[in-house]
């Protein structure tokens, strides 16, 4: 692979005659010396040769890529590596899963608000079957004593007593919260 004018990355470093079978050489090309010399000071060269003999020729590139990620990050954090990365890119997903569940609850009750008799499942199906006529007062008065809808005028509950009635224009629904 390498010859006397064009040593690979991992010969020049070592400053040794990079032989016709270097295990190096297809890896560690002599124009990038910052990937050999950093994969070297984190796991030394003659552990990295151990670990390419034994492996198949179709993973040994996988190995380097491999090799020089967790290299690179342990320069970054010495203790941890990409664990810690690993680690810290986990509680950020975590913290947007709760940042996503609180959206989507406030957009819940955003629509509660926007249409409240279109939750029916809030009240009990016997009274829903004997009270029919009363539906709609039931189920405004049980929003309202069950969360902060009082602060909601009542003329708003009006234009909303039938599913049909939700605002459609995004213009009209901002007005009323001005």
């Amino acid at each position: 692979m390498g010859s006397g004018s064009s040593p690979c990355a991992s010969c020049r470093l070592l400053r040794r005659r990079c032989a016709k079978g270097c295990i190096f050489a297809p890896y560690f090309p002599s124009d990038d010396p910052h990937k050999f010399a950093i994969v070297h000071k984190v796991f030394g060269a003659s552990n990295v040769s151990k670990m390419l003999q034994e492996l198949p020729i179709h993973q040994r590139g996988d190995a380097v890529s491999s090799l020089v990620y967790e290299a690179n990050a342990r320069m970054r954090d010495p203790v941890y590596g990409c664990v810690g990365a690993i680690s810290f890119l986990q509680n950020q997903v975590s913290e947007l899963q709760m940042q996503l569940a609180v959206a989507q609850a406030e957009t819940l009750c955003f629509q509660m608000q926007q249409d409240p008799v279109a939750l029916p499942t809030q009240i009990d199906q016997h009274q829903h079957q004997h009270h029919h006529q009363h539906q709609d007062h039931d189920q405004k008065s049980l929003l309202l004593s069950n969360s902060d809808f009082n602060s909601i005028p009542h003329q708003y509950f009006s234009s909303f007593a039938s599913p049909s009635n939700v605002i459609q224009d995004p213009l009209k629904r901002e007005s009323l919260w001005t």
